[in-house]
Order: C-alpha cells, then sequence, then structure tokens
C-alpha cells in the first residue's frame, strides 16, 4: 500500500491516516470501497465524536434574491485541515442554503426561550378546546403538536432541503462519519427584507426544490 494512495483516500474523505490505512487494508486497496468503508464505520463512532473539542471550522455567508434574503452561519469541526476539506465546505453551503430556505428560529429545542415554548402550548391547548376534542386524547394532541412546531422552528430537527425525509441532525451525522471529525453548528443568523416573511421563505423553498429537480 503506497503513501500516496492513503493522501488520496484522506483527500477525498478528509478521514485520519490510520483510518485510511485500515480501510484500504479492509478493502483491498480500492478507493472506492474504502470509501464506503468509512462512511459505515464512520456512522457507527459517530456519537463517539460528539463530545470532542471543535473549535475550528468557518463562518460562511450566503445572499439570495439580489440581497433579499442573507445567511450567516458558523460551523465547527475539529482541525482546520478539515475545514479546509470540499467535503466540509459544501456541507456548510448546504447548511445555509437550507436556513435561507426554511427559516429556522433556533438552533435545538435547548435553545427556545421557556417563554415561547409556554406561549405556543397556551396556543395549541386553546385552539384542541376549540376543537372540541375528547378530554381523554387531548393532552396526547397538544403534545404532538407541539412536537411538529419544534420541528418547524429548530434547525436540527428540521427535514433537510435536499430530502426531508432526512433531518438536519442526521446529514451532520452522516458528515461526521464521512469527514471523521466532531462537527457542529454553532450558531447563525438569518435576515430577510421586508413583511410577509412566510410567504417569501416558501416561495424559495420552492425555488430551491426546484433547482435540485425535487
Amino acid at each position: 500500500m503506497s503513501l500516496e494512495l492513503i493522501k488520496e483516500l484522506r483527500a477525498l474523505t478528509g478521514a485520519g491516516m490510520a483510518d485510511c490505512k485500515k480501510a484500504l487494508t479492509e478493502s483491498g486497496n480500492d478507493i472506492g470501497k474504502a470509501v464506503d468503508w468509512l462512511r459505515t464505520k464512520g456512522i457507527s463512532n459517530a456519537a463517539k465524536k460528539a463530545g470532542r473539542v471543535a473549535a475550528e471550522g468557518t463562518v460562511a455567508a450566503y445572499i439570495h434574491g439580489e440581497g433579499r434574503i442573507g445567511v450567516l452561519v458558523e460551523v465547527n469541526c475539529e482541525t482546520d485541515f478539515a475545514a479546509r476539506n470540499e467535503q466540509f465546505q459544501t456541507l456548510v453551503r448546504d447548511i445555509s442554503l437550507h436556513i435561507a430556505a426554511y427559516a429556522p428560529k433556533y438552533l435545538d429545542r435547548d435553545e427556545v426561550p421557556a417563554a415561547d415554548a409556554e406561549a405556543e402550548r397556551a396556543v395549541q391547548i386553546q385552539k384542541v378546546m376549540e376543537e372540541g376534542k375528547p378530554e381523554a386524547i387531548a393532552a396526547k394532541i397538544v403534545d404532538g403538536r407541539m412536537g411538529k412546531w419544534f420541528e418547524d422552528v429548530c434547525l436540527l430537527d428540521q427535514g433537510w432541503f435536499k430530502d426531508e425525509k432526512q433531518k438536519v441532525r442526521d446529514v451532520l451525522t452522516a458528515a461526521i462519519a464521512v469527514i471523521g471529525e466532531n462537527i457542529k453548528i454553532r450558531r447563525f443568523v438569518r435576515f430577510e427584507l421586508g413583511e410577509g416573511i412566510e410567504k417569501k421563505s416558501t416561495d424559495f423553498a420552492a425555488e430551491v426544490a426546484a433547482q435540485l429537480g425535487g
């Protein structure tokens, strides 16, 4: 096995030298099979990497519609090498596009202020009462609607703009598997000109879907 082959696999995946060597050994020096091996191994180990410090990365900006929508997002990884990786840069760009299209308000459920969650629960309780739902199932209905609300407003719980069957957090886990480092979205901010934000966001999401052929 040549050092050049190991370096080639590392350039493709961002995985560590030891993992690349192991992958090539397990796959008979077949680059394609080695990439698949790393992906499978990485997904199973992604949870172990979640606690590791991710202090490198990048801050990316995305502007859409001649300045109508703007996004700033910070995505962290463990090393500067991974931050320069093409797959990492593509992931960051896609996250920016997702935020522009789906306008999340919070990163995850832990970021949602208690007052906001309580206000939304009060709204849902009132709706259930007005709908005349049986008291025995009213609480479950409210809990279900709150779960849907969290999925709508929290970035990591949203369906991925390229494939809504995946959550954004699932996309991060898959990226950790391939790149071999802990990856975290640390923070983001989204700006949009004018009124009618919900309508504009919906329009932009449709534009993205059309561009992707979905």
